[in-house]
């Protein structure tokens, strides 16, 4: 008997927080994928503005319940929008001639995430969304993790597996580092003699140069790293900073974690290349750490170190990374004919799918929990 074949449709809404990322992908073991579809839908600015509000509102989980009436309207209006992506993707499913999905993985949007508190938080109606598409919804993918000893992230190293098995048949090593608004990597090693996958998150990815660039201009972000690249780092500044800061537990971070603070006083074009400078430095430290921490030897000869994440096209952060880190091959993920701006929602229909199968989603080696957890909550509301 031929085994049913699940169509999954991710949504994910990054800390950029400035839309929705939707994927479209079919697999029938949850080990293996076939993809169909990906397209980027902005939020209004009315949304966005909101979204920014209630983040900067939420410092602890006290804080969400002091401002319950905000976040559940706000949650009503990001998961209305997120519904009004479905059906305009499912309205246009003949015009772009992918399979019907069977469910939607739902990320939600995090508000809060304090792993050592067993608290990650991430708005977002599930019920809501089912009721509106018509569609099974699996979200709150991470509250399980939690409750197993796990940090609730990273949640992507399992699709990372099987996007390398995809389009690596015989590379023995492959690191992904994604650079969303938190940096993180999974190291995936593929030998008859070892099969092992680990991960964690490593430092700050876009999170302090979004934010900058957004107190102190009309913009979101630095696109390209232009504004970065011409200003000038201040190297006492930086060097401070570095001295300064260090990660004091091994919990997934959070973009609260980190603040632009040192910056303050510096021109715009200035603090975005102090915190380029920053972030890519902590970066490289963190990898250097966690590989010394795993007594992790990587090959010179057969590794290859793929960039992912919307860091990668901040391209002075990428050529300040290269410059840190002496890999001999490293490369954006796109050069293997895979858009990096969907890995993440992609992933989510992945484990979406996953969480249908009663397949894990996170492992000891990759947030920490105590033993391989299946994830996601599971609503038809139709």
């Amino acid at each position: 008997m031929d085994k049913k074949k699940y169509t999954a449709l991710g949504l994910m809404s990054g800390t950029s927080m400035d839309g929705v990322d939707a994927s479209i992908i079919s697999s029938i073991d949850g080990i293996t994928f076939e993809e169909h579809y990906n397209k980027y839908y902005s939020y209004d600015n009315e949304l966005y503005q909101k979204l920014v509000k209630l983040r900067e509102q939420i410092s602890v989980y006290e804080d969400i319940k002091n401002n319950t009436s905000e976040v559940k309207s706000v949650e009503k209006d990001l998961t209305i929008f997120h519904a009004k992506v479905v059906n305009n993707i499912l309205e246009n499913k003949e015009k772009s001639n992918f399979p019907n999905p069977n469910l939607i993985g739902f990320h939600g949007q995090t508000i809060l995430h304090k792993p050592e508190r067993k608290i990650s938080v991430q708005i977002g109606d599930g019920l809501l969304l089912s009721q509106l598409t018509k569609k099974k919804v699996v979200y709150d993918f991470r509250q399980n993790d939690l409750m197993n000893g796990g940090q609730g992230a990273p949640l992507t190293p399992i699709f990372h597996n099987s996007l390398k098995n995809k389009i690596f048949k015989n590379c023995v090593q492959l690191v992904f580092i994604n650079i969303g608004g938190i940096s993180n990597v999974t190291f995936l090693s593929d030998s008859k003699e070892n099969n092992e996958m680990f991960a964690a998150d490593i430092g700050p990815g876009n999170c302090l140069i979004d934010e900058w660039i957004r107190k102190n201009s009309n913009q979101k972000f630095d696109k390209d790293g232009l504004i970065a690249l011409s200003g000038k780092c201040d190297e006492l500044i930086l060097s401070q900073a570095i001295e300064n800061f260090q990660i004091l537990s091994e919990n997934s971070l959070d973009i609260k974690d980190f603040d632009i603070s040192f910056v303050r006083g510096l021109s715009l074009e200035d603090g975005a290349a102090t915190l380029t400078h920053f972030t890519a430095e902590m970066i490289s430290l963190g990898l250097k750490k966690l590989l010394k921490k795993k007594n992790y030897e990587l090959n010179f000869e057969t590794r290859k170190i793929l960039i992912c994440g919307g860091g990668r096209k901040n391209k002075y952060l990428i050529d300040l990374l290269k410059k840190k880190i002496d890999f001999k091959s490293f490369e954006l993920v796109d050069q293997y004919d895979i858009d990096g701006d969907f890995i993440e929602s992609q992933a989510f229909a992945f484990l979406a799918i996953r969480s249908i199968l009663d397949l894990p989603i996170s492992f000891p080696q990759t947030t920490g929990c105590n033993k391989p957890i299946i994830g996601g909550k599971i609503v038809s509301n139709f």
